[in-house]
């Protein structure tokens, strides 16, 4: 059986729902992996994600957890969208006869997939972490600072200084335009591309295969909670495996630096300095919060595309009036 024509619309709109959703459901988990991974020896402010999570409640309040997520809920939409419609672009182009595609020509498919995302995913990224990571160093720089004063006898500054003005997307945006240009929005790319590519050369083929197992029949779809489980499935086991590329990845974007934290230059640099200061183990931090954040993510993501909600929509919009 021939493989049917892909609905590219469908496909993008499908991808921008079940990303909204998903970015919903697990962006506090997100913000701990960030500030977990953002945090090196000597400075670290949380213990675990639920310590994190109390400490930033405690301290900015519940919507606290949500930094950042206004640039994720705008970009996301065209992030998930190239990557699930890439993906089955590839695999049409890829497939023959309506062949069963082989697992070399699946990986293919996905790394094509995880290239195209990027252009989307690193701005996305950069602007994130900022905005997620501002309250831990202003947190950290408060404790200092009532460190100095008890170690003064709790002598009173004489003059307080003003606190910083809370970072915004479009003030962040406007900063990096200028000082560095287009490519300001775009530091990290490789470290991006290091973690994206594999974990869609992971991903793709391993959810399509998780979800072949539970089809009734060869010419039928799996039922949602199959391609549910599968999409939670894939998307843990993959985030996992890159949770190194995710870690350099998140350290390079970090513009601002907690007191004594390392600065990097580059990729090896920033992978060398963790190796060296922190050993190895620091390559897997936040890798729980990451499966967290990703099974739901992309269980989500596979239940709305699969479901095809785009091509109700699109059916009922082309329905001629009576």
């Amino acid at each position: 059986m021939a493989d049917k024509q892909i609905s590219l619309p469908a496909k993008l709109i499908n991808g921008g729902i079940a990303g909204l959703i998903g970015v919903t459901c697990v962006f506090p988990i997100d913000l701990a992996k960030t500030r977990l991974q953002s945090q090196q020896n000597g400075q670290r402010m949380y213990a675990s994600m639920s310590d994190c999570l109390i400490k930033t409640i405690r301290s900015e309040g519940y919507f606290g957890m949500y930094r950042g997520a206004a640039v994720n809920l705008t970009l996301v939409t065209p992030e998930k969208a190239i990557k699930l419609a890439a993906n089955d672009f590839f695999r049409h182009q890829l497939s023959k006869d309506g062949q069963k595609l082989t697992l070399p020509k699946e990986m293919l498919a996905g790394c094509g997939a995880g290239t195209c995302q990027v252009i989307v995913t690193t701005p996305m990224e950069m602007l994130k972490i900022q905005l997620q990571d501002a309250g831990r160093i202003a947190a950290q720089r408060k404790i200092l600072a009532e460190a100095q004063l008890a170690s003064q006898g709790g002598a009173q500054p004489s003059a307080e200084a003003p606190p910083a003005p809370r970072p915004t997307a479009m003030r962040l945006t406007r900063d990096l335009l200028r000082s560095h240009g287009i490519a300001g929005l775009y530091k990290g790319l490789g470290a991006t591309l290091l973690r994206d590519v594999p974990f869609s050369i992971v991903y793709f083929p391993l959810f399509a295969n998780l979800n072949q197992l539970g089809r009734p029949a060869p010419e039928e779809k799996s039922p949602f909670y199959v391609s549910f489980l599968a999409g939670c499935a894939a998307g843990s086991m993959a985030a996992v495996a890159v949770n190194p590329c995710d870690v350099v990845k998140t350290r390079l974007q970090s513009l601002q630096r907690g007191v004594n934290e390392d600065t990097y230059s580059g990729f090896l640099d920033c992978a060398r300095k963790i190796w060296r200061h922190e050993g190895p183990s620091a390559f897997l931090k936040g890798a729980y919060c990451r499966a967290l954040v990703i099974a739901p993510l992309f269980g989500i993501a596979q239940v709305v595309y699969f479901l095809g909600i785009a091509e109700t929509l699109l059916g009922l919009l082309q329905t001629p009036q009576a």
